[in-house]
């Protein structure tokens, strides 16, 4: 298929730059059996049927975004420069791949000066990104980082506004628990703890899985044929007892639904052969239609950028045609979209 498949027009309006207030009042196209209904995130007790498993993504998004300063001595005495750093991913050799800004300012060894505890070196550059090794490890790293770091705000609404302290809990789910994400899992978003326990007094049940969403999650698609794009990899686990809880909810005959396209790409991953194991590790899935799903039976999800990966995995779901006419009518009715915006629960017809 072709990227220009998966395009369609958007008016700038409808790019959310605040989150609705309380999460849950964000509305929810619901898409199922043929039908379209006009919902609220709230309504989900009353959507979903007991014995529903919601898949939820417990990365946590760490402050990714940082500004320093490069310190230099030469002939002509002191200089410094300004730099801004996104860190994009731990590498196993305990360093952080990085955007770094203006990279030609910056020369292997040298130090960039982020707070008075937090420092760091950079190691290598390779394919325009450096890695750079911080002085801190651990709990220090994490609060130091907490500190000097602002949130990585995606680019439709960084370009619009700068990331402000309210973006520090808007901008992280209420269960986040393992810190590695540098983007966040955006459906998720919308639940707070008076949803959670509607649902859990419904009997729908909730599977925490981990998958690290990297900022490759907004890199643009630049092939016509998208069967040549390489998918960008994330690291995620599916734990020994969340692959249980998944398994016990399709052999009870039950619907697994994933909070999230991160959480759908994770259990995927674990489950291509039908049934679903344990996952620790890697995955680079690139889900496109015709792709044959084997554990999600449907998904709650944001609306997407037109043209991007996450266009084609929701196709694939729910098909080409039946995407845009779901698509269409958000549009018509205003919904908002992207990462602050509204949600959808797509079903698919099987």
């Amino acid at each position: 298929m072709k990227l220009s498949d998966f395009d369609f027009d958007l008016p700038e309006d409808l790019i959310a730059t605040r989150p609705a207030r309380p999460r849950s009042s964000a509305r929810l196209l619901h898409a199922e059996a043929g039908g379209i209904a006009d919902r609220h995130v709230f309504d989900l007790p009353e959507v979903l049927r007991p014995g529903d498993r919601l898949i939820l993504n417990d990365t946590k998004v760490i402050p990714a975004r940082l500004f320093g300063e490069r310190r230099r001595e030469g002939a002509e005495g002191a200089t410094a420069a300004r730099i801004e750093v996104t860190l994009l991913e731990p590498r196993a050799d305990g360093t952080w791949g990085a955007l770094i800004k203006p990279l030609r300012k910056l020369r292997i060894g040298e130090e960039v000066f982020f707070s008075k505890d937090l420092t760091a070196e950079l190691q290598t550059v390779e394919d325009g990104r450096g890695h750079l090794r911080f002085n801190l490890t651990g709990e220090d790293f994490d609060s130091a980082l907490a500190e000097a770091g602002a949130m990585p705000l995606p680019p439709y609404i960084a370009g619009k506004r700068p990331a402000d302290e309210a973006d520090k809990t808007d901008y992280q789910t209420v269960w986040a628990k393992a810190p590695g994400a540098v983007a966040a899992p955006t459906a998720s978003l919308h639940f707070d703890d008076a949803l959670l326990a509607a649902l859990a007094e419904r009997g729908i049940g909730m599977t925490h899985v981990t998958l690290h969403v990297g900022a490759g999650t907004f890199l643009p698609v630049k092939v016509d044929d998208i069967s040549e794009h390489r998918m960008h990899a994330e690291w995620g686990e599916i734990t020994p007892g969340a692959a249980a809880e998944i398994a016990a909810t399709k052999a009870a005959g039950n619907r697994v639904i994933p909070v999230g396209t991160t959480a759908l790409r994770l259990i995927e991953s674990a489950g291509r052969d039908g049934t679903i194991r344990p996952w620790r590790g890697d995955t680079d899935i690139f889900i496109t239609p015709g792709f044959a799903f084997r554990i999600a039976d449907g998904l709650m999800t944001n609306f997407h950028l037109p043209k991007s990966t996450l266009m084609m995995l929701v196709s694939a779901l729910m098909g080409v045609e039946r995407i845009r006419d779901i698509y269409a009518h958000a549009i018509a009715e205003r919904y908002r979209f992207f990462s602050y915006g509204d949600s959808s629960l797509l079903i698919p017809e099987r």
